[in-house]
């Protein structure tokens, strides 16, 4: 199996995890937040947009312009936008051939340069801080009210579960 082929399997499996996690937030805590330099479980959800919004554009245009931060309304509408995100990324990846998954990119923030390297390799590297980000946020459902879905197994939340 090809790194490309294996980063789409890897999607596959992790989407809806991260709208499961999402839709798990109750509209009443997505200004909460554990500390005060902490992002708010709605700057969570609106940068997890953002990473699916630059991953797009990486593949249009070959270059990333960082979303640090993508608006949202409610929590539905929020839930929406990823939703979206991860279906339009979705088709892209697959079209991708294995020699745009190689070629160089840039990866900006603001006019700073983060990274240059491989398309695939800022695939990666923005979907596993995308799962770092997720697990943050899932850390937030108790606190605010919220359960914990199943994400790699039962939580004590999920169906037939004890505490």
């Amino acid at each position: 199996m090809s790194n490309l082929a294996f980063f789409q399997q890897c999607r596959g499996n992790e989407n809806p995890k991260f709208r499961a996690v999402v839709g798990a937030v109750v509209p009443a805590g997505l200004e909460w937040k554990p500390d005060p330099k902490s992002r708010s479980a709605r700057q969570l959800i609106g940068h997890l947009i953002g990473h699916e919004q630059d991953l797009i554009e990486l593949l249009d245009a070959g270059v990333i312009h960082h979303r640090n931060q993508v608006p949202f309304t409610t929590l539905e509408d929020g839930l929406a936008q990823l939703g979206q995100a991860q279906t339009d990324l979705d088709a892209r990846l697959g079209s991708v051939s294995e020699e745009t998954w190689g070629k160089a990119a840039d990866f900006l923030a603001g006019e700073h340069l983060i990274a240059r390297a491989p398309v695939g390799g800022l695939m990666w590297m923005i979907f596993f801080d995308s799962i770092h980000h997720r697990g943050q946020l899932s850390t937030y459902l108790r606190p605010i009210g919220g359960k914990v879905p199943s994400i790699y197994g039962p939580s004590a939340d999920s169906a037939g579960q004890g505490s």
